[in-house]
């Protein structure tokens, strides 16, 4: 019988990172699940992922100290027995301007979005590798990674350095056969922006030209295409998906006329 491919999803307790473990499951991936401070989401995904007859295990990682999570995901890797599929949907905000950023805080972004993905990525390559398999690498990054989120210096800049890892990744890992893409969502319905999927199709927002948020499945989709077996071409992209957003890049003005 065919080895049953494995996932590992970063920050898969609630968001983007739920929707994705989800999706992988249906395409028949099992699933490492992963949380910083939600357990009981984690466990909800989990039940998700179990009723569509996938293995589901878990465990807490922290990657404000990317040691310490690599290590977790390694005792999770170890659970599962392989890994295929590494989503590193994982990353935090500080915001502040770039005159008053404080060098910790531009130091905690930095952690836990580049340095934690660093990681957490050579680990599961590190494994691929041994598989002999091939793998794929998806790098939650944003639509930020491509232009400035005001007020925001950190963010801005590390999602612009994880972009350039994705790269970097790619071509380092292509004679592998792991392939390494990045998403980069917009303004998504997730709970960090006090936000559910149901409120994607209810709530208008009129600054991104599409006049709404993204779905959690709308990125979650991506991400399961660049982990099937027609994404084999692809590798070292940003797939933006942001409803319009980037054409528009209307937080900037508005920015810059003082409305936000």
């Amino acid at each position: 019988m065919p080895t049953t491919k494995v996932a590992v999803v970063t920050a898969s307790d609630s968001g983007i990172g739920k929707a994705s473990a989800i999706m992988l499951a249906e395409q028949g991936y099992d699933i490492g699940i992963t949380w910083r401070s939600d357990e009981q989401g984690a466990q909800e995904t989990a039940e998700a992922v179990r009723k569509l007859g996938r293995r589901a295990e878990q465990v807490q990682l922290d990657l404000s100290d990317p040691q310490q999570g690599g290590k977790a995901l390694e005792s999770l890797i170890a659970q599962l027995g392989r890994i295929d599929a590494l989503v590193n949907n994982a990353g935090t905000n500080v915001k502040a301007d770039f005159l008053d950023i404080k060098f910790e805080d531009w130091r905690k972004v930095f952690t836990v979005d580049v340095d934690g993905a660093l990681i957490c990525s050579q680990i599961a390559a590190r494994q691929m590798v041994k598989q002999g398999e091939g793998g794929r690498i998806i790098n939650i990054t944003s639509v930020h990674e491509h232009t400035p989120l005001p007020g925001s210096v950190a963010y801005t800049a590390a999602k612009h350095a994880l972009g350039g890892l994705t790269k970097a990744m790619a071509l380092s890992l292509l004679p592998h056969n792991i392939l390494v893409n990045a998403v980069a969502p917009g303004a998504i319905a997730t709970p960090m922006n006090d936000m559910e999927n149901a409120d994607a199709h209810r709530i208008p927002l009129p600054h991104v030209p599409a006049g709404r948020p993204g779905d959690t499945r709308e990125i979650a989709s991506m991400v399961a295409w660049l982990c099937s077996a027609w994404s084999s071409y692809t590798t070292g992209q940003s797939f933006i998906i942001d409803g319009g957003f980037m054409l528009a890049n209307p937080q900037f003005a508005a920015a810059q006329a003082g409305e936000e």
